[in-house]
């Protein structure tokens, strides 16, 4: 991740973004949308290791 990014973003942004999604999506459906990316992240991370594991196993064979 890039960090400049980080910096460039305050505590004053995070807050205004937050606010902007509770008033978009309300705050029933955020728990929801946090677990549909939570599992997006999981399964790009498996998704990523994926080729790793295949090329383990066949040089184990």
């Amino acid at each position: 991740m890039n960090s400049t990014l980080l910096v460039a973003i305050g505590p004053w942004q995070i807050v205004l973004i937050v606010l902007v999604v509770l008033l978009m999506f309300g705050g029933k459906k955020i728990p929801e949308l946090m677990r549909g990316l939570g599992k997006g992240l999981k399964e790009f991370k498996e998704a990523k290791n994926d080729p790793n594991k295949e090329i383990e196993e066949k040089d184990d064979n």
